[in-house]
């Protein structure tokens, strides 16, 4: 093992980029190549087929089940054309991956030979093993039926030889047991409720359409370096390793030139994505060395968690092509940033009206305003539940750190917002508008010009920032699906929404005018949820005191996070907007604190195993060869001086013996907090069993080996340093 090290380190350094072959074709031209998209459904469907399937995508119309045979069939004629052989259901369980089972198209044809065969029923729904993906409890072993039913609003795919077919998985009894059916609820929700409040300003708008943009940060590691560092094999990150003497404090590595060897893996993933249809916009290099960004244009929602599933997938599937491995845990390397994936979220009519956007009109900046403000609204009302829906064992070692926003949800407005929000706040309601017959709306608000998009200085504190035209959720951890936070803000503004109009409407039949009723309202609200707006430093021991002080959750401790999910509020909330019901919430919850009692587990059964087995064997032997330079000199030389030479080394000796003292001390009291925690058979309580009594003593333990490793002779060493993990590319 010792030499291993040096071995794939010397290996490292002699790789060459991957040649990478360019389609001929220019990028526009071969995107969605192995897509099913709406040009090929044009082409293999027949026309009342087609025009059936596109009223289901864009309409929500309920999908008719006896035009799934005719779509069956010219999903099939494509994928033939395409030399495919097998399909598979591609679902999103609750593990933050996605899931697939491949069959082929052959069937048995009654005469001792085959035939190929792709059914309506076959696309429409399949039935996998629920009890064996996490469920909360909803699924017992003994009851595995669950369903995968076919997603029309996102597009079938190729990857290979295999027809993808995107789904939702709900169990036998029909809960939820999977990301994307509670998604598409929400989705649902505030389409209804975002819509019914735009018919104040537009009434000729039919739908309202939610808007995703996500930011993929990642690392790179050579794959050699990567087999040699068990923990980052089994856990996705290094769970010791001393700084690095330089590491990211010259800012050299921020956009500066993308490494030849990432950049022949950026081309190649940026190719097979863009034939997935995966709008691929933007990549750069990170804060940390071998740190990396990808962001694609925005999508409608959904489609855009797919395709972060899909691209996740896609980049550890390249990366090994090309000798690296990616690296999404948010927090890989003590030390320097960790990675998120920050989504910009946004709503927009069918007319294409951006409702968190300025206008050029009176009425076009109370829609704004109103938008605005009841987004604010179920923000600050579910504050610790939007917490909750991006925190997990990972993401905790980022939040809070420096790097990313703090573990307390707030909102950065910008000066100029603020500004009319406080105006409009403080003032009196008949100083801020007035009706002038057939000329129309007055508002007495300060005009607001089309400078307002991106026209500050974002506040890279701020976990829910206003950037234009749009809100960034920056808390989201680079390894999350980003359905998880989607799925609660969505419903959160929906519930905003449709309290927002209820109490609107309620004026306007006491006969108050509408525009009246909505100023009414919006300033009632803007002055509720002040408190969730912040503009100063979210990294500062004041602002968790004033936090406190507003009432917003404080709290860091990531299974009590997660409590949120439970609180009547929030049940409320989910099953008022028919997205969840208090059973899946539970289950969902179960399944939750048992991720991160496992997640802690098996990172203290790496941590105990490299400590025993690698660190204090090395350290040993170094002593051992120290001692015997001891013992040599005093053979040689006078007593005196032998001691005047020895010393240093007598020095070390001595650290090293108390440092692997405090080790094997540690690792013992590791394993005996984990038989305790083990012990307890509430999830809920032993997940905060693991926060609270396994995690911070492998912290202690840390310590010790990150000092030993300064110590240690560099060739007996036997695990890659952050100098090679963070700089060999």
């Amino acid at each position: 093992m010792a030499n291993l090290r040096f071995e794939v380190v010397a290996e490292a350094f002699k790789k060459k980029p991957q040649e990478v072959i360019a389609p001929i074709e220019r990028p526009s031209e071969y995107f969605g190549k192995n897509v099913f998209n709406r040009a090929k459904m044009y082409k293999y469907l027949p026309r009342d087929v087609y025009e059936k399937l596109i009223d289901v995508i864009d309409n929500g119309a309920r999908l008719d089940r006896s035009i799934a045979d005719a779509v069956a069939k010219g999903i099939k004629q494509w994928a033939d054309e395409n030399g495919v052989t097998h399909y598979t259901h591609w679902f999103q369980p609750l593990t933050e991956g996605t899931a697939e089972k491949h069959d082929a198209f052959i069937e048995h044809d009654g005469k001792g030979g085959m035939i190929e065969e792709f059914s309506g029923k076959l696309l429409v729904q399949q039935e996998p093993d629920a009890s064996s993906f996490p469920n909360g409890g909803i699924r017992n072993t003994f009851e595995a039926r669950g369903y995968s039913a076919w997603d029309p609003t996102s597009p079938v795919f190729i990857i290979d030889d295999t027809l993808c077919i995107p789904t939702i998985f709900i169990s036998y009894t029909g809960e939820a047991l999977d990301y994307k059916a509670p998604l598409l609820r929400s989705l649902h929700a505030v389409n209804v409720a975002a819509t019914e409040v735009c018919h104040y300003f537009y009434p000729e708008v039919k739908k309202v359409i939610s808007n995703l943009g996500w930011e993929q940060e990642y690392f790179l590691v050579d794959e050699g370096l990567y087999y040699a560092r068990p923990d980052l094999m089994l856990t996705g990150r290094t769970l010791m390793g001393h700084d690095s003497a330089k590491n990211q404090q010259m800012d050299d590595h921020y956009f500066g030139a993308i490494p030849e060897r990432v950049q022949a893996f950026m081309k190649d993933l940026e190719i097979q994505a863009l034939e997935l249809g995966i709008p691929c916009k933007t990549r750069h290099n990170e804060v940390a060395p071998n740190q990396f960004e990808l962001a694609p244009i925005f999508e409608e929602t959904n489609l855009a968690i797919d395709h972060n599933m899909l691209l996740m997938s896609l980049m550890k599937k390249i990366a090994r092509h090309h000798g690296f491995r990616v690296l999404l845990h948010e927090k890989p390397f003590a030390g320097v940033n960790g990675s998120g994936k920050h989504e910009n979220w946004s709503l927009a009519t069918d007319t294409g009206v951006l409702l968190h956007g300025p206008g050029k009109t009176p009425e076009d900046n109370l829609r704004f305003i109103v938008f605005i403000v009841e987004t604010l609204m179920a923000v600050y009302k579910h504050n610790g539940l939007l917490k909750a829906s991006i925190m997990s064992a990972t993401n905790a070692h980022r939040l809070g750190a420096n790097e990313a926003p703090p573990a307390i949800i707030s909102s950065f407005l910008g000066h100029q917002l603020t500004e009319i929000l406080e105006h409009i706040e403080k003032s009196n309601k008949d100083e801020l508008f007035d009706i002038a017959g057939k000329q129309g709306l007055k508002l007495d608000i300060p005009e607001i010009p089309e400078l307002l998009i991106d026209n500050t200085d974002r506040n890279r504190t701020s976990p829910f920032a206003f950037t234009g035209n749009r809100f960034e959720f920056r808390a989201v951890g680079s390894e999350a699906n980003c359905a998880s936070a989607m799925i609660v803000l969505n419903t959160a503004v929906a519930e905003a929404l449709q309290s927002f109009k209820k109490r609107v409407d309620a004026l306007i039949e006491k006969g108050e005018d509408k525009i009246s009723a909505i100023l009414d309202v919006v300033r009632e609200d803007a002055k509720f949820c002040k408190p969730i707006h912040f503009e100063g430093n979210g990294y500062s021991d004041e602002w968790v005191e004033e936090a406190k002080k507003r009432g917003l959750d404080c709290e860091t401790s990531c299974p009590k996070i997660f409590e949120r999910y439970l609180d009547k509020e929030t049940i409320e909330m989910f099953e008022s907007q028919n997205v969840m019901s208090k059973k899946e919430l539970e289950a969902r919850n179960e399944v939750k604190w048992e991720t991160y009692t496992k997640k802690i587990q098996i990172e203290a059964r790496v941590f105990g195993d490299l400590s025993m087995n690698h660190i204090i064997p090395v350290c040993t032997h170094y002593q051992s060869q120290l001692a015997k330079n001891v013992q040599s000199m005093y053979d040689i030389f006078p007593a005196e001086t032998a001691a005047q030479l020895t010393s240093r080394n007598k020095k070390i000796i001595e650290e090293i013996a108390e440092r692997t003292q405090i080790i094997e001390t540690g690792v013992e009291d590791l394993v005996n907090a984990r038989k305790v925690a083990n012990k307890i058979e509430s999830e809920h309580l032993k997940a905060i069993a693991y926060h609270d009594t396994v995690a911070p003593k492998m912290e202690e333990i840390r310590y010790q080996i990150d000092k030993l490793e300064l110590i240690v002779a560099d060739e007996l060493w036997t695990l890659p340093k952050y100098r090679e993990l963070l700089f060999i590319r």
